[in-house]
């Protein structure tokens, strides 16, 4: 491993500390529903784990997609994956899932993770998987972007797939 890209993997999990370092419900037993691997892949991974560790604490706001006017959650990850990669991707969840390729075996840095949340148990929310088994993502209506682990209850339980978006750039990009 190269010393940038080891300095920055730390960087990332040194982040990853401070960000998580309040207090919040340990994540319930059970089975896991991926596998992990090591964090930030490449240094464009990097810079999307960088760019959406900035945001948390921004607020949420159904519809937002700035830092300034607030994120959903696909507004959150609109905004992240152009602002750093110049992918556009769509705009809502549902259309997210199902532009992008198969699901990876594993979780890579980047990797979008997708939930159901409402009573169709169809796609309805996402984050951005930034390893060691948590994601970023603006979760609801009051609420901030925030890190959570995928491990807790409530997100094992709505888990439903995971989608690479830096390995399928060229998919994602909008000629």
């Amino acid at each position: 491993m190269s010393v940038p890209l080891r300095f920055c993997s730390v960087l990332v999990m040194a982040l990853l500390q401070v960000a998580c370092s309040h207090k919040t419900a340990a994540p319930s037993p059970g089975p896991v529903v991926y596998r992990q691997v090591a964090p930030a892949v490449s240094p464009l991974a990097n810079d999307v784990l960088f760019r959406a560790l900035g945001l948390v604490g921004t607020p949420y706001v159904w519809g937002g997609n700035t830092p300034e006017s607030g994120f959903d959650c696909s507004g959150l990850i609109v905004y992240v994956y152009r602002d750093v990669a110049g992918i556009r991707l769509p705009r809502t969840t549902l259309e997210m899932s199902r532009l992008l390729a198969a699901a990876p075996q594993t979780l890579q840095a980047g990797d979008l993770v997708f939930f159901a949340t409402g009573n169709a148990g169809r796609v309805s929310h996402a984050g951005i998987y930034v390893g060691e088994g948590r994601f970023v993502h603006a979760p609801s209506a009051g609420g901030t972007v925030r890190l959570d682990h995928l491990a807790d209850h409530y997100w094992q339980k709505n888990y439903l797939t995971a989608r690479r978006v830096l390995k399928n750039a060229r998919l994602a990009q909008n000629p």
